[in-house]
């Protein structure tokens, strides 16, 4: 759980000097640094989403994971909570559910994410997480100076969400081959593609309702185990 919590008080570092910044940068700057932002995520969503060649179990994974998450409404949710704390926090114009939900979505469906806490649930090894919380934190500067203070609470979602794969890491270890981990990254990798393009404002896609997607080659593999 070590790595995860250096992660979350990363991100939340990051923000925080994000924030300190946020009144001074130009509105056209910020709507510049997004879009610059957008691209660069969907080129990591695209190196994620190659991870992998078997290709079937990928479109099958994103097509029962979507229907699922549409079904619990896991944006909705996402959102609600990002009005919650706005609501908390007296802010009127909108922005802590937007940051909230965007930061949340980027930081914890990467394939660092799955890969870093399977990691170091399974060998005790923090180093992938290590290295997500350097670059989290950095990324954390530029969104929280342009989508402002939501992007602060996201560090309790990768919290949250990392410390929940630890753990299950351990109780999945003989599920979790190269092989399932591989397709799990590639899914969470076109997800992160998805997030890009929201940010470009090209598409608007509920990722958020795609998250159970990511967990479907586990479930595949662990039902063909169970029939054999």
């Amino acid at each position: 759980m070590f790595g995860t919590l250096v992660n979350t008080l990363a991100i939340a570092a990051g923000s925080l000097v994000g924030l300190a910044f946020r009144g001074g940068i130009p509105l056209h700057y910020q709507q510049t640094v997004i879009q610059a932002i957008g691209l660069a995520v969907v080129l990591l969503g695209m190196t994620g989403a190659l991870k992998t060649q078997d290709i079937l179990v990928v479109i099958f994974s994103l097509a029962i994971g979507s229907l699922l998450g549409e079904w619990l409404r896991i944006e909705a949710q996402l959102n609600q909570m990002g009005k919650w704390l706005e609501n908390k926090c007296a802010q009127s114009e909108g922005g802590i559910a937007k940051g909230f939900v965007t930061a949340s979505l980027i930081y914890c469906i990467g394939s660092m994410a799955i890969v870093g806490s399977m990691e170091s649930g399974l060998t005790g090894n923090h180093q992938t997480l290590y290295a997500k919380s350097v670059l989290d934190g950095i990324s954390a500067i530029i969104f929280a100076s342009s989508l402002g203070a939501g992007v602060l609470f996201s560090a309790i979602s990768v919290g949250i969400y990392q410390g929940i794969l630890t753990l299950s890491a351990v109780l999945m270890k003989p599920y979790l081959i190269p092989l399932v981990v591989d397709q799990m990254s590639a899914v969470g990798g076109i997800l992160i593609m998805a997030i890009g393009l929201n940010l470009l404002e090209i598409k608007k896609m509920r990722v958020g309702n795609m998250l159970p997607a990511i967990f479907m080659p586990l479930v595949y593999y662990m039902i063909q185990q169970m029939i054999r």
